[in-house]
């Protein structure tokens, strides 16, 4: 990366890539390095094998992005977020932190970090509530995934210096060792062969092994051979000849080498050899072996252990190991000797297996299998061979086998060229087991910086090793990119006569005039490495052998030209090999002569004759007949030829096109020229190998002529280019659109002549336009038009190329540092030329589009990417002459097609790295591309084809991802510049809207998205622009922000109905493609099934932190799918369908946090702006700037509805309340108006919602929130009496919302979390000394909550009148929680289901609507229970409320007196008739409902259950309501149903008072509470109203079964049975305790002191109303402890008990509040008794009757009375009382006044009885004779009993 950025800083747009040549050894024969000016032909190809490459850097765009925004967790309530929470998050975040080191950290984003710390947007501009949304919408962005996702995108091809394979391996001959023992020195070659094609596969690969005493310690022993390889395969091997001095004769043969005994050579063997070998200068071949590379088995290719017979198998087989090869753990061995083990990442073979040379072997008897089997050479060669990649993997390097060598991720792949890298075992010089940390450099990084590794780069490169050059270059269709010319001669055999020690010597000459002269060519290459060309090379020597046979390679650098007279020579010499005095001299036998001219072709076999003597020109033909040849002159000498030359063509044609190229070059050619034209139109047939190899010499030419050639020889080079791209493209392998072998020639060889020639560009569009133009004008072309249109992309390259070097090469040598280079000034009539060239090609792609022709689109992106190059290199305001050309064409709203390639086209020009500083097309225009992008994605929103409404959109976005996250745009003012490029679309949607709300979610997003974006980075000014226009427009700009609102917001799988959020359900109806996410980008589908395809991340490899593996598939466990398409089967097998849910959940659990955490932070930030944009327009709207409605502000309103009303995280809540203050501070009186009510209440629930929050934090802002709408209204209203109503109604609806109970283990119900929050927060609203601590943790000042109204300096805040709202509040929650807890009970406590009731609409009152709704559910209960007089009350109190608001509005019959009498019916209708009902006119409330027809309808059901509880005397008070409004409405026929009800209620009350058995309309019990499991009720005390008919045994059954169901079997309930006093302290505890007693209802007027009995028919004489508040019973009692005595003992105590409001009232049920008690004593019981018969017997003598008609109930009612007073059997009578007081002792007790008391009763009660029996007798007639008797005689018998205490009675009487 270094060196790019250095360059593009530099502003240089070109990087020079020095050409890395193959091996020095390859340069040009420097005596043959002539003068190439002479031959232009080859001055080119040495040019283009020379010359560096260029590469622009700009092409392919360059982009450095900021780091990654680092997301945090979001805190959202649910389960866990209470403050706990949220502190164990930050505490595990901030360790994570601290503990993680850079590579643990994954990339939240799919871009890479770069070093320059992290990039928090708002640190840097420090201005808003939250980050940008987009980098959460779009956290996978990727620059290069998105361009490569266009259509027709060129990719940059990944360079290489030299298209080597996939492979390459290294052999280093470690040692030799025989076991005779090593003493001289041996020498042999390594190549690569083809056991099945029987080829040599590389040049030899030279070494020598010296014995240790020679051993020369300069010498290094680190040489290696490299190797290449195309594929792995079985038949390739490593060929190993060993070749040793010449042996002596007679001295010690070669056998000694595989003798059995003795083992090893004497000492006098050793000397001998020693002497000989250092005299001996010949070598003769001694030994060979084949060592296979790979394995024939092609099931290890799949993966399989290797076999171990082969070095490389495990490696190259594609085995998953990490490591560059497997370390086979055994030690194996090939044919019983040969082992390899591992060092390191190379393999080390021991060869065993040499193959002794005993008599002369060919390479056919290599293979021979018949061939004799000799002893095998005791000896054993170590080898080091190790396997390099080289960086270009192709497509094609498929191995026989199967597997593709795509170890991609290898060491090796880091040198972006075949480097030759080597790890050594010993591990001193790099890391060992090739665990390299290259892994993780980025791919992509390699293609865009090119090979500038040279060889000083690599410290493991070693200049001594040995490149053997690869044969199969030569037949490999690729071009060269290397200088090579060389020949490699092969003397194959010599067959002579008689035996010879025979060996040849090659030399190259140049002419045969003197064959004396020594070769004065230095052209052969050396065997030993570092030494300079020699003049002539030995072959082996061939010891006594007819036929010699020889192995050697000799290789010849050849001259640049050959001329006719260049020729090898080859000389045979002869050899005695015995030790004499001194060295043995060589004897020439013959010559032989290969004239190389004739000969040269890429490989030949040939024969010839051997001569005798060489005379002057020998070549000639004349003088052939002088020679004189040896064996008769047959062609005994055989060789074999190699021609490797990148120079020389052997094709003939491509051969005369050169050689005519260079007579037109040099002008030599003759006049008329038509060989050149020949030679161009014969390259057509030129075979395609070849033409390959030549290809960039060729092309070179090519443009040379078109460049400054002639009309017709410009078309005719051009209609052979043409030719020679398409055949290239069409027979290259890889199928790419752009053929990489053009795309390389481009790119980087292409150099438009160095600047030594006009550049070709004007030549080329001349050309090419003037055959266009032909085409458009319906002239026939041929068939070779389409190609040009095919390759158009090549050719606009060249151009754009050419001219950037003419850019270049003009302005570049005198640039200052740091500036910018000026645009090239194109010539009128070229600028002319390309205008019309590219209007014909757009013809062409207009007229194929619609025939639907892929040709067309990819004609488009050429002319895309045309406009692209040209915006960097020419005036840009000319490129928008094409592009605004372009766009005519391409008008409106086009078909589908056409639009497509529309869009492709803007896509590509706006991703030019300088698209944001473009200009506009006039000086005063902003930038036009933008406008023009704008307004096209504008149009294709509108576009019936979603498909490309998805592709408008997706442009937009990934550019808006492209700003935002580009280096060089992070200033505050680039952001600004951007977005008011930008800001125009937000006009047109606005001014457009049917075309957003017509676009999908998706769509909407994409465009919501952006919108946000450029509204995040615009300043206020152009802000408020937009918002002057009209209201109307202004109104939609906030409906975009609350569609922002509704499509990002967070919903989380647990979202309940408290959350704000509708319970939809979670899957939604999604289209089939895989959705893992509602809310994020498109592309993040496509991120995460990639990642869930790799992403399995393998056990125990911690050190690589997140980065995910490949794993095979089933690797991955069953349950848990990893790979997409698993995930989906998965969801169809569980028939769940692939809906985002499931698809979720396959994700890998890292994958899936990375998820929620993005979609988290994208609703966070969407939120914090568009509160950010709510703040702004409310400080605008505050000056009256903008235009929008000032009475309602409903854009305000609207939006922080829609805030409050979704799932918000922490981070919100807490910049939310500040601004909320700050925008009330402002608008408080339009917010707080009427008109606002429902904005007001959705603010009051939503805050009363978030204090339900189990978040504390979010819970205590909740509260804040309530004190700001309590000093609002203090502020404006003084008190807060409407926010009490608006307050009380949410409360009510948040109630039936919020789970106020939870279940508790035992079955039975508590009060919830969430009621107690709710609790805590309405007591801390009212809590004055922690309100300044809250309101600061607000962020507010401590006096925000002061309320000093304007004009005043008082403080009305108060708090006392907060404290009464907040208990207000309170008692709605607690009658909400009651009735909630009995929710089980309702069915069988229903006393206490109707009380609770009562508490609600008593909690309610403030609310009419609510008040009415709960007295109305209380009737309900209490008709079900057939408590009718109960269900009346209700009735009535639903009339007082409606009448009161009625009066309180004037608009009613009736008047504050009417509200007083209908309170004596019912107390609870309350007296004072004030403004409480209009305050509650709240938006969906209020009084505006309550009529008088409504009051008249609740007064006639009253009017119905007191008729039905017998209760007429209320009956009759009730219509006297109703018939006043009848008489004020003329109603009469509704007054006669009145009068006539009246008249049926005035009878039944005659009827009831004239019933001889009193009317009693209920009974009354007194019922005590005692024991803990009581609660409420423990030691409280109820008087029950009961129906007439329940007894005192009924509703003691009846309690107990309420209260037992409840106890549950736990507890026990006693029922106390008496009815005296309880002391609760002395009760078991533990237990429960029921006391009931029957209780009497008092009179108004009633004298509770009087000691008479209290019969209760005595006391109701008139028609009363029934209302009672007190009630008494009387309890006996003795004073002497005893249980039960005497009347003389027996005292009384009379308790009278007063109850909290009077029956008939709401509930059956009211509370004691007063209890007093007297005492009577026994005399005054007994006084009391006598005197309560006697009135009974007076009332009945003196009640008046009406007729005589009422004769009979008196008589019966006489009779009754009588029967108990004067029969003598009654024993507590009268005869009782005088039996326990006046005989005896008790007498003596009594004070004389009791006494007299006593007497004057009793005679009191005998004259009265005496009267009645008269009465009686005057009334009865027959039948009753007998009974009148009974009664005389028991008068008279109880007067005769009385006489005996009373002896006066008798006189009295």
């Amino acid at each position: 990366m270094a060196m790019e950025e250095c360059a593009s800083s530099e502003g240089h747009r070109f990087r020079r890539i020095p050409r890395q040549l193959c091996s020095a050894s390859l340069e040009l024969d420097p005596l043959l390095n002539e003068n190439l000016e002479q031959w232009p032909h080859l001055n080119e190809l040495v040019q283009c094998y020379k010359a560096d490459w260029l590469k622009d850097e700009g092409k392919y765009g360059h982009y450095e992005n900021v780091a990654a925004t680092n997301f945090q967790n979001q805190i959202f309530e649910g389960p866990d977020t209470d403050i706990e929470t949220e502190m164990r998050l930050a505490n595990v975040r901030h360790s994570k932190n601290e503990d993680a080191t850079e590579d643990h950290i994954p990339s939240t984003s799919g871009r890479q970090a770069s070093d320059n710390g992290l990039y928090v947007p708002s640190k840097v501009l420090n201005m808003h509530y939250g980050e940008s949304s987009l980098p959460a919408y779009e956290p996978a962005f990727d620059w290069e995934n998105e361009r490569s996702s266009i259509f027709g995108q060129r990719m940059p091809e990944t360079f290489t210096a030299q298209y080597s394979s996939g492979l390459k391996i290294t052999v280093k001959v470690l040692s030799l060792s025989f076991q005779a023992g090593l003493v001289e020195p041996f020498s042999g070659t390594i190549c690569l062969y083809n056991r099945e094609r029987r080829e040599k596969l590389s040049e030899d690969f030279y070494f020598r092994v010296l014995p240790s005493e020679l051993q020369d310690v300069t010498v290094s022993s680190e040489r290696r051979g490299i190797l290449s390889l195309d594929t792995p395969s079985s038949s390739v091997c490593l060929l190993i000849q060993l070749e040793k001095p010449a042996t002596e004769e007679g001295g010690v043969t070669p056998s000694v080498y595989s003798r059995k005994e003795p083992v090893h050579l004497t000492e006098r063997e050793k000397q001998k050899l020693q002497v000989w070998s250092r005299i001996m200068p010949y070598r003769e071949s001694f030994a060979w072996a084949i060592i296979p590379l790979f394995e024939n088995n092609n099931a290890t290719v799949a993966g399989g252990a290797a076999s171990p017979s082969s070095p490389l198998a495990s490696s190259v087989s594609g085995s998953s190991s990490q490591d560059s090869f497997g370390e086979p753990n055994s030690k194996s061995t090939l044919d019983g000797k040969l082992a390899h083990y591992s060092s390191g990442s190379s393999v080390i073979v021991e060869i065993s297996n040499l193959n002794k040379v005993k008599e002369s072997y060919t390479e056919d008897s290599l293979q021979d299998p018949k061939r004799k089997v000799h002893k095998p050479v005791k000896g054993v060669l170590r080898l080091e061979v190790e396997k390099l990649h080289a960086a270009h993997t192709d497509a094609d390097n498929i191995s026989e086998g199967g597997s593709v060598i795509n170890d991609l991720n290898d060491a090796g792949d880091r040198f972006s060229e075949p480097s030759y890298v080597k790890h050594h075992g010993n591990g001193v010089e790099g890391p060992r087991n090739g665990n390299l940390k290259y892994s993780s450099i980025d791919r992509r990084e390699l293609h865009k910086n090119g090979p500038n590794l040279t060889a000083e780069n690599h410290s493991d490169y070693n200049c001594d090793d040995f490149q053997a050059f690869d044969f199969r270059t030569m037949t490999r269709s690729e071009p060269f990119s290397q200088l090579f010319h060389c020949l490699y001669v092969y003397p194959l055999t010599v067959s002579l006569s008689r035996k010879r020690n025979l060996f040849i010597r090659v030399e190259l000459r140049k002419d045969d005039v003197d064959a004396r002269k020594q070769p004065l060519e230095q052209a052969l290459h050396p065997r030993d490495p570092g030494t300079l060309l020699q003049k002539w090379a030995h072959t082996q020597i061939a010891i006594g052998a007819r036929t010699a046979c020889y192995h050697d390679e000799i290789k010849v650098c050849l001259p640049v030209l050959l001329t006719p007279q260049h020729h090898l020579l080859f000389t045979f010499f002869h050899v005695d090999l015995q030790m004499r005095l001194e060295a043995p001299k060589p004897v020439i036998l013959g010559y032989a002569v290969l004239p190389l001219s004739n000969h040269i072709q890429l490989q030949s076999d040939v024969s010839l004759p051997i001569l005798r003597e060489l005379v002057p020109h020998y070549l000639q033909d004349s003088g052939k007949e002088r020679l004189d040849y040896l064996e008769d002159g047959k062609h005994v000498f055989k060789l074999r030829l190699r021609l490797c030359s990148s120079l020389f063509p052997v094709n003939e044609r491509i051969r005369d096109f050169f050689l005519e190229y260079d007579r037109h070059t040099l002008r030599t050619s003759p006049p008329w020229g038509s060989e050149l034209l020949e030679a161009i139109n014969s390259l057509k047939n030129v075979e395609s190998t070849v033409l390959l190899q030549f290809l960039q010499p060729i092309l070179n030419m090519l443009l040379h002529l078109i460049g400054d050639g002639g009309e017709t020889l410009q078309v005719a080079a051009f209609r052979a280019m043409v030719n020679i791209l398409t055949r290239v493209q069409q027979e290259s392998t890889d199928g790419a659109e752009r053929n990489r072998f053009l795309v390389n020639y481009v790119d980087y060889a292409f150099d438009d002549f160095g600047g030594r020639q006009a550049p070709v560009y004007p030549g080329l569009s001349t050309v090419w336009g003037s055959l266009a133009r032909s085409k458009a004008k319906g002239y026939r072309v041929g068939p070779v038009y389409d190609d040009v249109l095919a390759m158009a992309w090549f050719f606009l390259e060249l151009i754009v190329k050419s001219m950037a070097l003419e850019q270049r090469h003009l302005f570049y040598p005198n640039l200052p540092f740091g500036e910018d280079v000026p645009p090239l000034q194109l010539k009128e009539g070229v600028f002319r030329c390309i205008i019309q060239l590219f209007d014909c090609l757009l013809t062409e792609v207009h007229e194929r589009c619609k025939k639907g022709l892929s040709l067309a689109k990819r004609l488009n992106s050429s002319l895309a990417f045309f406009c692209y190059d040209l915006l960097s290199i020419i005036e840009p305001r000319q490129v928008f002459e094409l592009v605004s050309l372009y766009m005519d064409k391409f008008a409106g709203v086009c078909q589908s097609v056409l639009h497509d390639c529309k869009l492709t086209f803007l896509q590509i020009i706006c991703d030019h790295d300088l698209f944001v500083e473009m200009p506009g097309r006039d000086p005063s225009d902003r930038n036009y591309l933008s406008s023009v992008l704008i307004q096209e994605i504008f149009l294709t929103l509108d576009h019936d084809d979603l498909s490309q409404r998805a592709k408008a959109a997706r442009i937009l976005v990934a550019l808006m991802c492209k700003h935002e996250f580009d280096s060089r745009y992070q200033k505050r003012e680039d952001k600004l510049y951007i977005a008011q490029l930008y800001f125009p679309l937000i006009g047109q949607i606005l001014d457009e809207m049917p075309v957003f709300y017509n676009l999908n979610a998706v769509e909407k997003r994409e465009v919501l998205v952006v919108i946000l974006q450029i509204v995040r980075n615009l300043d206020d000014a152009s802000l408020v622009k937009a918002w002057q226009q009209s209201i109307a427009r202004t109104r939609l700009f906030f409906k975009l922000l609350e569609e922002c609102l509704l499509h990002f917001e967070h919903k989380k799988p647990t979202d309940s109905l408290l959350m704000g959020c509708s319970s939809r359900s979670p899957d939604g109806e999604g289209p089939v493609s895989p959705k893992y996410s509602d809310r994020l980008s498109p592309a993040i589908h496509t991120y995460l099934s990639e990642a869930s395809r790799q992403e399995v991340r393998p056990q125990g490899t911690p050190e690589n932190g997140y980065l995910w593996h490949k794993v095979s598939p089933q690797l991955s466990s069953p349950n848990q799918p990893y790979s997409l398409r698993e995930a989906l089967q998965q969801a169809q097998s569980s028939r769940i369908g692939a809906t985002t849910r499931a698809l979720r959940e396959s994700l890998h659990p890292i994958l899936r946090q990375k998820l929620e955490l993005w979609e988290e932070n994208l609703s966070t930030a969407v939120s914090l702006q568009v509160l950010e944009m709510t703040e702004k327009f409310s400080v605008a709207a505050a000056s009256h700037t903008i235009a929008t409605d000032y009475a309602k502000l409903d854009c305000i309103t609207s939006i922080l509805t829609g805030l409050f009303s979704r799932s918000q995280p922490l981070a919100f809540w807490k910049v939310l309340f500040p601004v909320i203050y700050n925008i009330f501070n402002l608008h408080g009186s339009v917010l707080m108006a009427r008109e606002n009510d429902r904005f007001l209440k959705q603010v009051a629930f939503h805050l009363l919602r978030l204090a339900v929050f189990r978040n504390d934090s979010i819970r205590r802002r909740a509260v804040i929130g309530l004190q700001i709408l309590v000093r609002n209204s203090f502020y404006y209203f003084m008190h807060t009496t409407r926010l009490r109503v608006m307050l009380t109604i949410t409360l009510s609806e948040l109630m039936s919302d919020v789970q106020v109970t939870q279940m508790k283990s035992d079955g039975s119900l508590e009060e919830s979390g969430e009621a107690k929050r709710l609790r805590r927060s309405l007591e801390e609203m009212a809590d004055e000394d922690r309100s300044e601590e809250l309101v600061k943790e607000c962020g507010l000042s401590g006096n925000a909550l002061e309320a000093i109204p304007e004009g005043s300096i008082d403080n009305s805040w108060s708090w006392s009148e907060v404290k009464h709202l907040s208990e207000g509040l309170l008692q709605a929650l607690d009658a909400g929680l009651e009735h909630a807890l009995l929710a089980s009970l309702v069915t069988v406590d229903r006393y206490a289901a109707a009380e609770s009731f009562y508490k609600l609409a008593m909690a309610y009152a403030s609310v009419p609507d609510l008040h009415i709704m709960w007295l109305l559910h209380l009737c309900d209960a209490h008709q079900e229970m057939q408590s009718w007089a109960e269900a009346a009350q209700c009735a009535v109190a639903v009339a007082g409320v409606i009448m009161q608001a009625l009066v309180g509005r004037n608009d009613a019959v009736w008047t504050r007196e009417h509200v007083a009498s209908l309170r004596k019916i019912c107390p609870i209708v309350s007296g004072d008739v004030t403004a409480e009902a209009s305050a509650a006119e709240v938006e969906g409330y209020g009084a505006s409902k309550l009529t008088v027809d409504s009051a008249v309808k609740y007064l006639q059901l009253a009017n119905k259950l007191f008729s039905q509880a017998e209760l007429h005397h209320f009956c009759a008070n009730i219509l006297e309501f109703i018939i006043p409004v009848y008489k004020s409405r003329r109603s009469y026929g509704q007054l006669a149903k009145c009068h006539t009800s009246l008249t049926n209620i005035y009878e039944s009350i005659l009827e009831q008072e004239s019933s001889p058995i009193p009317f009693i309309d209920a009974t009354y019990y007194r019922v005590g509470f005692y024991g803990d499991r009581f609660g409420k009720l423990d030691r409280k005390e109820y008087v029950y109203r009961e129906p007439r008919d329940v007894r005192l045994g009924d509703i003691m059954e009846k309690l107990s079964h309420i209260y037992e169901s409840r106890m549950g079997g736990s507890h026990t309930l006693h029922i106390i049975p008496d009815s005296r006093q309880v002391n609760a302290e002395e009760l078991q505890p533990g237990v429960c305790y029921l006391q009931i007693t029957a209780v009497d209802p008092v009179m108004e007027d009633e004298d509770l002191g009087s000691r008479r009995e209290r019969i209760f028919s005595l006391s109701t004489g008139t028609v009363r109303a029934r209302v009672f508040d007190r009630f008494l019973f009387d309890t006996p009692f003795t004073k002497n402890g005893k249980t039960q005595g005497g009347l003389e003992d027996q005292w009384k105590r009379r308790t009278v008990l007063q109850t909290e409001g009077s029956f008939p009232a709401l509930v059956n049920r009211l509370l004691v509040v007063k209890s007093e008690s007297l005492e009577f004593s026994p005399v005054e019981n007994a006084i009391g008794m006598i005197e309560t018969r006697t009135a009974a017997l007076r009332n009945e003598l003196e009640e008046p009757r009406s007729s005589d008609g009422d004769q009979l109930p008196r008589l019966q009612s006489l009779q009754r009375i009588l029967q108990g007073s004067v029969a003598v059997q009654v024993n507590s009578g009268v005869l009782s009382i005088c039996t326990a007081f006046l005989s005896g002792e008790p007498a003596t007790r009594l004070r004389s006044q009791e006494l007299q008391q006593l007497i004057a009763a009793l005679l009191e009660f005998m004259a009265v009885c005496k009267r009645a029996i008269r009465v009686h007798f005057r009334l009865i007639g027959e039948e009753d004779q007998d009974f009148h008797t009974q009664l005389v005689n028991g008068f008279q018998s109880l007067t005769a009993e009385l006489s005996h205490y009373i002896p006066a009675i008798l006189s009295e009487l």
